[in-house]
């Protein structure tokens, strides 16, 4: 009677290894799918030109990295560069408009370059042509959707902002 109890026991005891071990096993899978279905969106994106990059920490030259509270974005669409992000550091020229701090600007005119890392994510690089400050918009997408961009500015500091990519949904921001 024992050693039935004690066979019955160890049939249960290697069902559940054998399901547990499926179960990891699905998991994996349904983690690699979503893996692979984020890089084909974000490929998507970047060949569509059609994304929203998401501002969330400021790293100013030469300064302390600031965690962003408020909404700053870009805008990119095929026709359009919307910018709205801050600027924290040195600037050689002041606007004489204290309300046009920051780096807001509309481009339609502007070359688009993107490129392929080896190890995956890519490289966008925007020069804005009717917008007479910025040099240019430095973007590094990953596969997972983060990344980092650069502002280059012919009057300040180059600053980084570090955040995350979505799809442009069409909603632009007023200036």
């Amino acid at each position: 009677m024992k050693k039935d109890r004690f066979n019955y026991l160890k049939a249960i005891v290697a069902l559940l290894f054998i399901f547990s071990g499926l179960n990891i096993a699905y998991a994996q899978d349904s983690k690699q799918e979503k893996k692979v279905q984020k890089t084909a969106e974000i490929k998507q994106m970047v060949n569509s030109k059609n994304f929203v990059f998401k501002a969330q920490f400021a790293l100013p030259m030469g300064g302390s990295s600031f965690q962003l509270t408020s909404e700053y974005d870009v805008r990119v669409s095929k026709d359009t560069v919307i910018c709205y992000l801050p600027y924290f550091g040195r600037a050689y020229s002041a606007p004489m408009n204290p309300s046009e701090g920051g780096i807001r600007f509309t481009s339609k005119d502007f070359i688009y370059t993107a490129t392929n890392k080896r190890k995956g994510g890519w490289d966008i690089v925007i020069k804005p042509k009717d917008v007479r400050d910025i040099q240019q918009l430095t973007f590094y997408l990953s596969e997972s959707g983060y990344g980092s961009l650069q502002v280059t500015d012919n009057n300040r500091q180059p600053i980084s902002f570090n955040g995350y990519y979505e799809i442009n949904k069409g909603k632009e921001k007023k200036e």
